[in-house]
């Protein structure tokens, strides 16, 4: 007799009272604690918006766009995810409304439908959860984690919720469970917590036919044990298994919150899982991240530098080669747009140990940047480049070492007598916004014998890349003759990954973008060499 597939799991979180609180961060910290029990995960972000991605969202509006290794342009949180569970994501990892909408009107127009009607239920909601089926297909994972952005309520997500509501019918009681993260407020005159947003958001809920099985409260203070009895009460649930949600000084904190609340537990239990949460590694990271013997100042150069949420995979990775490193990393902000010359440099990066250059696109402080790139080359401080960073310190090198004067790159003057950086030739055709770029993974040969080599400690690397300008081939013999060294190149594309200096303690630049492979469980090696270099640094300075 052949043994019978055990069922998947399905885990829900989503979302009451205001959007922000962190269901990211929740879906992707269970995602750690199942996975260290010895449980194949995976999580899937359903996002209510009607475009089809974020990739071409204003980052005010959306913060990050997180690129996968398919060159899927995708939400945030599926940064989080693969930082969390250390599982490299997908597109199908990624639904939106836009997307749903989409397939199903493109079925219609081909007749698929055989000409009925065509409704939100059942089309649209059958389509949702052939998405959320769709993840696990071969099964492969024993658990599937699936987030719905916004707010329960929303007319947006009231399609994601009937396909989940579904669903949970289909799969039975031990193959579902639902976690609802809410706010619970206090409010300062009476100084008290208050509960009935909590109260309210799960009523709406229960409306729309879905009860939370836990329900995880985001709360400055303590929850008492009365404020956890009244929301059980009106939450119809354990006041067990309502679960505080404080503030904590790093987000990889969350899995041990919920750790000693047993979460991990309440789970299992429910879906009659095997294995016990692992929480050892974590708890060393949090120790070195909270005691380090290190602190080091690094310049962080850029456009959106009010936005910290445009950046958010880098903030992580500097965590990641922070605790690798024993340091504590201090990021100070730089606009780049406010560095005119050299002496706005001097004064920007001063007390700085190291100097990295954020990835963008467009014009905007790109002669700041490149004025960066000369101040971080010229005083021997610690440098690293993402993306737009290779391509300023390129123009940089061929401006002030190889004597090009007007050096630039074709994005910032169409009319540049030096074009070190350009479009590639089968780029130039294409007019729309996405269809030019270079996206997802893309491997390279790293050079023995550089500082990439020390960093990888391999030939063979692939990297993620978001991007259209490119290293102009044209220039590359007078760009290396004058000491500018390629150590990174892709072989079938002929283009170039990564530059650096030999006579400087640590200058390295990559055209693609090493924060989004960057994990808790192993930070990216150009970032931790970076810090390394930037703690030598700093100790040499107090010397």
């Amino acid at each position: 007799m052949m043994a019978r597939k055990k069922p998947v799991k399905y885990i829900f979180v989503l979302g009451g009272v205001i959007s922000g609180l962190g269901k990211g961060i929740a879906a992707a910290s269970i995602g750690y604690l199942l996975k260290s029990a010895g449980l194949k995960v995976t999580i899937l972000k359903l996002d209510p918006y009607l475009n089809v991605d974020p990739g071409t969202m204003n980052p005010y509006q959306h913060g990050e766009v997180f690129v996968l290794d398919d060159g899927s342009e995708t939400d945030l949180d599926l940064g989080h995810y693969e930082r969390f569970i250390d599982v490299d994501m997908q597109k199908i990892n990624n639904a939106t409304t836009g997307q749903v909408y989409s397939t199903v009107l493109e079925r219609e127009r081909r007749g698929d439908y055989l000409g009925a009607t065509i409704q939100v239920i059942p089309h649209i909601t059958d389509e949702i959860i052939a998405r959320i089926k769709a993840i696990n297909t071969p099964k492969k994972f024993d658990v599937v984690i699936c987030e719905v952005g916004g707010t329960v309520g929303d007319i947006e997500s009231l399609p994601f919720m009937e396909a989940i509501r579904q669903l949970s019918l289909e799969v039975g009681y031990h193959n579902h469970t639902i976690m609802h993260v809410t706010l619970v407020p206090y409010i300062q005159a009476s100084e008290e917590l208050k509960t009935k947003p909590t109260q309210h958001s799960v009523m709406k809920l229960r409306e729309i036919g879905l009860t939370p099985d836990m329900i995880l409260c985001r709360t400055e203070f303590k929850l008492t044990k009365d404020v956890r009895n009244k929301i059980g009460l009106f939450g119809n649930v354990n006041p067990d298994h309502v679960i505080e949600g404080t503030e904590v000084k790093s987000i990889y904190e969350v899995p041990l919150t919920l750790y000693n609340q047993k979460v991990s537990e309440i789970i299992m239990d429910r879906l009659q899982l095997p294995g016990k949460a692992d929480i050892s590694y974590l708890k060393s990271f949090i120790k070195k991240f909270k005691e380090p013997r290190h602190q080091v100042n690094i310049a962080m150069c850029g456009k959106y530098t009010e936005l910290p949420d445009a950046y958010k995979s880098v903030l992580e990775a500097f965590v990641h080669s922070g605790v690798e490193n024993d340091a504590q990393v201090n990021v100070h902000w730089i606009a780049t747009e406010e560095i005119k010359n050299d002496l706005d440099a001097e004064e920007a990066f001063k007390d700085m140990n190291g100097i990295l250059l954020l990835p963008g696109f467009g014009s905007r402080g790109s002669e700041g940047k490149i004025i960066s790139c000369k101040y971080a080359r010229e005083n021997r401080i610690p440098f690293l480049g993402i993306c737009l960073g290779l391509q300023c310190a390129v123009i940089e090198f061929a401006r002030n070492v190889c004597g090009l004067k007007d050096a630039n790159s074709t994005e910032f003057n169409k009319k540049t007598l030096y074009p070190v950086i350009d479009l590639m030739e089968s780029q130039k055709a294409i007019k729309a916004k996405g269809g030019t770029m270079r996206l997802g993974a893309y491997k390279a040969t790293i050079k023995k014998g550089t500082k990439a080599f020390s960093a990888y400690r391999k030939t063979n690397i692939s990297e993620r890349h978001r991007h259209r300008w490119e290293v102009n081939n044209r220039y590359r013999d007078r760009l290396t003759k004058n000491g500018l060294i390629i150590s990174g190149e892709n072989p079938e594309l002929n283009l170039v990954e990564i530059v650096e200096l030999k006579d400087h303690p640590w200058y390295v630049a990559g055209q693609f973008h090493p924060e989004l492979k960057s994990r808790v469980s192993k930070a990216h090696p150009l970032f931790r060499d970076f810090i390394k270099a930037s703690v030598k640094q700093m100790k040499k300075v107090k010397l």
